[in-house]
């Protein structure tokens, strides 16, 4: 089997799902919880984080949506320094 190459990743990751990354979307907060360390927690915000209502029940597809943001930042480890 062939090296999977940086070009078939890149490849791969264009022709899946695409997600709005908006400040505050279902992945945006999914990435963000993520990165803040905590534990995931399905939710968003409509009019920007900590603006409006927050929205916490979700559909498979919008629980899909967040865990693809904090999945995907698991995957590239960052995470705040908090020193």
């Amino acid at each position: 089997m062939p090296a999977v190459t940086e070009k078939d990743e890149v490849v791969r990751a264009l022709r899946g799902p695409q997600f709005n990354r908006d400040h505050g979307s279902l992945y945006d907060r999914g990435s963000a919880d993520s990165y803040y360390g905590r534990e995931p927690d399905p939710h968003y915000w409509p009019d920007g984080t900590g603006h409006g209502v927050k929205v916490s029940q979700l559909n498979p597809a919008e629980i899909a949506e967040y865990m693809a943001g904090y999945q995907h930042n698991e995957q590239l480890g960052h995470k705040k320094d908090w020193y």
